[in-house]
């Protein structure tokens, strides 16, 4: 021991001094894991971007479905915001549940918590790699709709950009509610069951307006029907209505609160 400090070791011994490293730095290492992780999944990729951009050249091309589009507009113009919503539902709801449903089957997530990591930063970690595949299937299917001719209003993009942020974390937090709460294959069966029945019925295929009276009255209530209307509202009609907003962060808050209570490490 020193006579100056009473260690063991001299100061200086261990440089730099163990410990846990920036909250900023382990977030974005984790969320580049994560977004790794889900590009390398084929499945993933299949149902966060195939599927979509099919549906998106699929209905742009072919008129099966009564889309609510005033006579004389383009297709595109309809169909694009509604695909767009679409694929924030797969990769932020299904394939996040799925995802962590099986992280927690297989013993990952008690690792994880395990090290330095916050539990809070685990989940904001998947949703930051939930946000950074969103912007890519947005580069992707905004590409190949502006080759089918879509042609997104100007005023409505900043609008859009809030929908598609507060959206990924409205499905994300959903996500986590299933995910972290039921085993894993229920969560496989469950998430694939929830994303058929919100992509007929729950406002992207079908328009609220071309449903029945109340029953498009609460499509427009679930987060599908509220992020589809409002992004069809800014990027076709360079309008921003706070409602949808509104009803997606109500789906964010009262998912995360109850997933904070119900997500399990195993």
């Amino acid at each position: 021991m020193t006579a100056e400090t009473g260690s063991r070791f001299a100061s200086g011994t261990f440089t730099p001094a163990p410990g846990r490293g920036r909250l900023g730095h382990m977030l974005l290492t984790h969320a580049r894991v994560e977004t790794a992780l889900t590009l390398r999944h084929g499945e993933q990729v299949l149902l966060t971007l195939l599927i979509p951009l099919a549906l998106l050249v699929g209905l742009t091309l072919l008129d099966v479905l009564p889309l609510g589009a005033p006579d004389g507009a383009a297709r595109v113009d309809w169909v694009a915001p509604r695909i767009l919503a679409l694929a924030v539902m797969s990769s932020a709801f299904t394939g996040q549940a799925i995802a962590l449903g099986f992280d927690r089957r297989y013993g990952v997530l008690k690792r994880l918590a395990a090290t330095a990591l916050p539990r809070w930063l685990l989940v904001a970690g998947r949703l930051l790699a939930a946000l950074v595949v969103v912007v890519l299937q947005v580069a992707v299917l905004g590409g190949v709709a502006a080759l089918l001719g879509w042609s997104p209003s100007a005023s409505g993009l900043l609008a859009g950009a809030v929908l598609l942020v507060v959206g990924t974390l409205a499905f994300g937090a959903l996500g986590v509610l299933l995910g972290g709460a039921l085993r894993a294959e229920a969560v496989l069966a469950l998430a694939n069951i929830v994303w058929f029945v919100l992509l007929l019925a729950g406002g992207i295929l079908l328009a609220p307006a071309a449903l029945p009276g109340v029953v498009g009255d609460l499509v427009r209530l679930l987060p599908s029907g509220a992020l589809a209307e409002g992004l069809r509202a800014a990027l076709t009609d360079g309008a921003f209505t706070p409602a949808p907003v509104l009803v997606l962060l109500a789906w964010a808050v009262a998912a995360g609160a109850l997933a904070t209570r119900t997500t399990r490490l195993a």
